[in-house]
């Protein structure tokens, strides 16, 4: 009995050995990623003329970085916001503007990056042009940062109005000098898009759409785009005056986590 145990113990040991190298030697399975829907589309195959500037695959952002799930520059939108913007850009041609897109969906690995980023007190590298009058320890109590998107639901576009013909935009440079995002167009950061009394993403109450210190021009500018699209299903969030939903949301409950790459939109069932 001594014997037959003491066999038993060694063949489960062998056993146990072979299947150990087996796991080992064999090829780790690559992590499959999400895929959009198929009522997801490029907002490019719908209308090529519209400009598209996405700022969140490039370091010329709140945080200084790239983003996570940004792996290519690309406006991906539900198809009825896509065919919207389109109807808004035919409009805008007419008169003279075209519009330019600085982000479109945004996966919610992008939106936990923006949480970290905003929870690291010690990072403040784009303060002076993004936030300069706001202490980052009141992001989330203020409002400009949330553990969840509206972009993330596929309907919601940040963008402005470009004058044509359109002029290329000087390139972002790490490390240069940085100047307050509500500065005077002249002086913030170039941008080839019409004058909305402050740049894109700015953490300042300045950028309410509404806001009554805003006059002239600018708040012409903003009123072009906000009237334009409001009359094509969209509606502007009042504390940016880029931000806008387009209603009835396809997906209003659901945070999509694909990566914004032509292959999340490739090849699905």
């Amino acid at each position: 009995m001594t014997r037959l145990t003491a066999a038993v113990r060694g063949l489960v040991t062998t056993l146990a050995a072979l299947l150990a190298v087996t796991a080992t030697s064999a090829p780790a399975q690559a992590k499959t990623e999400p895929k959009a829907p198929d009522d997801f589309v490029a907002l490019r195959t719908v209308d090529r003329t519209i400009i598209e500037e996405m700022r969140y695959f490039t370091r010329h952002n709140f945080v200084g970085e790239r983003i996570d799930g940004y792996r290519q520059p690309l406006c991906i939108l539900t198809r009825p916001a896509a065919e919207a913007l389109h109807q808004a850009q035919r409009q805008l041609l007419r008169q003279g503007y075209s519009l330019k897109v600085y982000d479109c969906y945004r996966p919610q690995r992008a939106v936990d990056h923006f949480v970290r980023w905003a929870e690291d007190l010690d990072d403040q590298t784009m303060k002076d042009e993004f936030y300069p009058d706001v202490d980052k320890t009141r992001l989330f109590t203020d409002g400009y940062i949330a553990a969840r998107s509206g972009h993330s639901r596929g309907s919601t576009v940040d963008l402005t109005l470009v004058r044509l013909p359109a002029r290329p935009t000087k390139p972002y440079v790490p490390g240069q000098p940085l100047v307050p995002c509500y500065a005077p167009q002249d002086e913030r950061f170039p941008d080839n898009s019409v004058d909305m009394g402050t740049g894109y993403d700015c953490f300042d109450t300045l950028s309410h759409t509404l806001d009554p210190r805003v006059q002239g021009p600018q708040r012409a500018n903003r009123l072009l785009l906000k009237t334009t699209l409001e009359h094509l299903g969209f509606v502007n969030l009042a504390e940016e005056w880029w931000h806008f939903t387009y209603r009835p949301e396809r997906y209003p409950d659901t945070y999509f986590d694909f990566p914004v790459s032509a292959r999340s939109l490739a090849a699905r069932p």
